[in-house]
């Protein structure tokens, strides 16, 4: 049997699982737990100058086109849900998780409702989980023509963005979220959302479900007292942006939630991408009970 491959997410569940031991407590180990390449904290730096930043359009979603190294791996729902509709894996149906997200901008911003973004460039990931959360947030404000995204590459990319000045907003999750607002930038506006799990063909869904075991282990234990565990977020930041700041002053980062990803929610979710034009009509529409698995609803 292969190796049980798992892909950090740069969140605190899988680290706490791994030193308390809950991997092996429920039988998953032969495992390795491996950074995700768009969420490490090897993200190199680049300079930024006036001359603004070039369009990134290689995010989530493209990393499941290439294929990802990892028996289960995480992103976006709204990527995984494409993904698993174009056949580049499955969505796991049993668990998703809920982040804390936000659009942020720089303390001296004019910007101070979200309404004053209407025309102003918020760095997001492309087709990524703040490209559809940065729509979704704004969308009750303004009209679709307003709502303008700068694709600035991934989360440690769009800090640096912030941090060099080039970045007028961006959109920020999770560790990326502290950081910032631990650095002074302003949240606009909440921007929270699901992740989900990807499964590729030939894994075991039994050690799927073994490892999602050891992590709701590991929730129980963040949920009891995260500040045991925040040191595992310097784990998955850049040296260079860990050294800005307390980590002790994060928060839990994302949650958890064992309920089902129902058919509703994989339908709507098609619609609702597809109906924004995220995608240029070539990603094929599979059947829920072909993309999503385990004991979905």
């Amino acid at each position: 049997m292969a190796r049980f491959v798992i892909n950090s997410h740069g969140r605190l569940q899988e680290w706490v699982a791994l030193e308390n031991g809950y991997f092996e407590q429920v039988g998953l180990t032969d495992y390795e737990l491996k950074a995700h390449q768009l969420l490490t904290r090897n993200t190199p730096e680049k300079a930024y100058n006036d001359t603004g930043v070039a369009d990134n359009r290689h995010g989530a979603y493209q990393t499941y086109e290439q294929g990802r190294d990892a028996s289960v791996s995480c992103a976006c729902h709204w990527t995984v849900n494409m993904a698993a509709s174009a056949e580049h894996g499955q969505l796991w149906g049993e668990c998703y998780s809920v982040s804390p997200c936000a659009i942020v901008v720089p303390a001296e911003s004019a910007v101070t409702q979200p309404e004053d973004l209407a025309g102003v460039e918020v760095h997001v990931g492309y087709q990524s989980g703040s490209h559809y959360t940065t729509i979704q947030a704004l969308e009750p404000y303004m009209d679709s023509d307003s709502i303008k995204l700068k694709f600035g590459g991934n989360p440690s990319e769009r800090v640096d963005q912030l941090l060099a000045g080039v970045a007028p907003a961006a959109t920020v999750f999770g560790a990326q979220l502290y950081l910032c607002e631990q650095l002074g930038f302003r949240k606009i506006i909440d921007s929270t959302f699901m992740m989900a799990a990807m499964v590729p063909s030939g894994v075991e869904h039994e050690n799927v479900r073994k490892y999602y075991k050891a992590l709701q282990l590991a929730q129980r234990d963040i949920d009891v007292m995260h500040q045991k565990y925040v040191n595992f977020f310097l784990k998955e930041l850049p040296e260079r942006h860990a050294k800005l700041i307390d980590v002790r002053r994060f928060g839990p980062g994302e949650r958890l939630v064992f309920e089902p990803y129902t058919q509703a929610m994989y339908e709507d979710t098609q619609q609702w991408v597809r109906e924004r034009g995220i995608f240029d009509g070539t990603v094929t529409t599979t059947a829920f009970d072909l993309a999503v698995a385990g004991g979905n609803g």
